[in-house]
């Protein structure tokens, strides 16, 4: 195999082994409170929205610290670890227990943290100018495709089921901690670029001063990535696209977590309730990657920017936040075991709440491939501190609205959502604008970014 089909068969296994990890984690993140509002007449007293809270927050603070352990240890072994963890928190939920379920949302949280800077890495590593769309795109709609295997076995796991009993929990969370440790030896099967040695170099002495240099250089650059991240954060486009990424953060709670919830506590969607919630989760997933290969594989064709695409994604989500409103009872987010039988401003609608998944899918994939466009486009030179001030901002964001998502009922966070998206939207204009007049200046065609 040449070295390009190397690298393609190294992504293509990176995405794969993404793809198992998420199916059943975020599945797990979907069915999470439900599962918990079940429990909590037992000994167990956890919140699946705190413990969420837990991992995005850990996750944001870990951010600071992942380069440098996925220099030290390497991109492969990173992922494994990072996996073996993932595969843990799933596996509470098999026999919960309070401490354990916090604990590990605790470990999970770094190991996330490690796991996407490697990810990020190892995407590199395997990439150069001409092939790093590419192979971004083969990663997204791998990527993404968990969010439609994962709920399509929720749905016909728990197919007319209104209560979910143990061994219901048992049989989906032993089959998900599979599929997430089948993820993570997968890992084991990307191969390590090869090193071109000159005659001689082969000499033991030389060799490990050769490592020597090498770990001391990772260091360093590990260093240098931090201080240049803190330097980053303060600089105007990275202060205004925060903004954008901090709705990005709130709008990932939602689709993943609280909407979920909300679906599966309407009494009056009857013996479906349980069920529509990975109904719900597979039509998120059909918006995620329609919006990716539109927006994301096909942006070189559009000669009109970023802003066009961003201004679709608010719409889209505006569209569904207004249609939420009328369709869910606002109770829903905090409903108890028994769910809710109140009504909103309409009864309740199976097909208007399935509408809804999709175009917060589509808006999401907007927003981030646009994000992650004008991220690489604006620090081409310096894209790792700026991709994990992307993912601190965003996870800071997803962990405080997981919190209030405990107590706020629903017309506040979707109020929540629409002012925080009203501004994100304004302040992307403006970066955007920056960056369109900074190449109209060098005389560089616009449709090119």
């Amino acid at each position: 195999m040449s070295q390009e089909g190397k690298k393609l068969f190294n992504i293509i296994i990176l995405g794969v082994s993404f793809m198992f990890i998420f199916t059943a984690f975020q599945s797990c993140g979907n069915i999470a409170q439900t599962v918990i509002t079940n429990l909590n007449n037992t000994d167990f007293h956890g919140s699946g929205y705190t413990s969420m809270s837990i991992i995005y927050g850990v996750l944001s603070a870990s951010n600071l610290i992942s380069p440098s352990l996925v220099a030290i240890v390497g991109p492969q072994f990173s992922m494994v670890v990072s996996g073996v963890f993932y595969s843990l928190y799933i596996a509470v939920f098999i026999q919960p227990a309070t401490w354990a379920f916090y604990t590990a949302s605790v470990l999970i949280g770094i190991a996330a943290a490690v796991l996407w800077t490697a990810q990020g890495n190892c995407l590199t590593e395997n990439s150069d100018e001409n092939t790093i769309g590419r192979n971004s795109g083969i990663f997204w709609a791998l990527l993404q495709f968990s969010l439609i295997f994962g709920n399509l076995y929720i749905y016909l796991a728990w197919q007319g089921k209104t209560h979910i009993s143990e061994s219901d929990r048992r049989t989906v969370f032993i089959a998900l901690t599979v599929i997430s440790l089948v993820g993570t030896v997968l890992f084991f099967l990307i191969r390590k670029q090869e090193d071109t040695k000159a005659p001689g170099d082969d000499d033991s002495t030389n060799e490990i001063l050769g490592e020597s240099l090498s770990a001391r250089n990772k260091m360093m650059k590990a260093v240098a990535a931090f201080k240049k991240s803190i330097t980053l954060t303060f600089t105007k486009e990275m202060l205004l696209l925060s903004v954008t990424t901090a709705y990005t953060g709130l709008v990932l709670t939602f689709f993943s977590g609280v909407y979920g919830t909300c679906i599966g506590a309407v009494n009056r969607f009857g013996s479906e309730e349980k069920s529509l919630i990975g109904l719900s989760g597979i039509f998120i997933g059909v918006g995620e990657i329609l919006g990716g290969g539109v927006f994301g594989l096909l942006s070189k064709k559009s000669r009109s920017g970023r802003n066009p695409v961003v201004m679709l994604g608010i719409l889209v989500h505006f569209i569904a936040f207004y249609l939420i409103f009328f369709n869910m009872p606002n109770d829903a987010p905090i409903a108890p075991m028994e769910g809710t039988d109140q009504v909103a401003y309409m009864i309740p609608s199976k097909e208007v709440a399935m509408l809804c998944s999709f175009l917060l899918g589509l808006g999401d994939s907007c927003f981030n491939t646009q994000l992650l466009s004008i991220l690489g486009f604006l620090y081409s030179e310096d894209s790792a501190p700026a991709f994990a001030i992307f993912k601190f901002v965003q996870s800071i964001c997803a962990a405080v609205a997981y919190f209030y998502s405990n107590y706020f009922l629903l017309q506040w966070q979707l109020l929540i959502m629409v002012l925080v998206g009203f501004f994100g939207t304004i302040t992307f204009f403006i970066v955007e604008w920056g960056a369109a007049a900074a190449l109209a200046a060098r005389g560089s065609d616009y449709s090119s970014i």
